[in-house]
């Protein structure tokens, strides 16, 4: 795929480890528009409350609305540019965002990231 600028490999080092082909998801909750994503792991295997952690694409012209972390959220931008309120970030811009930070992520211009939670997104409180 072109817009992806690397190879993920995965699986258990000595045994499974191997290329895996990226399959991307529409993401439609909580409002979210023109986002996708490749599941790394999920609450699915670390528990309801658990860290999860994707390969997230967002298309030209995605929007999340506002949504609180809870827990640290840490954004690695591979190609493109992600904007929030806070500014514009492109390829190699590391975000770190610190518990129950608020962000409304966007790409005018579409974009390509590593993204780890360490707990579940939560609305801002007031629009669920």
């Amino acid at each position: 795929m072109s817009d992806i600028p690397f190879k993920l490999f995965a699986g258990v080092p000595g045994s499974s480890f191997e290329e895996t082909e990226l399959s991307f998801v529409p993401v439609v909750r909580d409002g979210r528009v023109g986002a996708e994503m490749h599941r790394l792991y999920s609450t699915d295997e670390t528990g309801p409350d658990g860290p999860a952690a994707a390969i997230m694409r967002y298309l030209p012209g995605a929007t999340a609305p506002a949504h609180v972390h809870p827990g640290y959220e840490l954004i690695y931008v591979l190609s493109g540019e992600l904007e929030t309120d806070d500014g514009v970030y492109g390829p190699n811009s590391l975000l770190v965002m610190g518990p129950n930070s608020v962000h409304a992520p966007r790409s005018p211009h579409g974009c390509v990231g590593l993204v780890v939670w360490e707990q579940p997104v939560r609305p801002v409180q007031g629009t669920d």
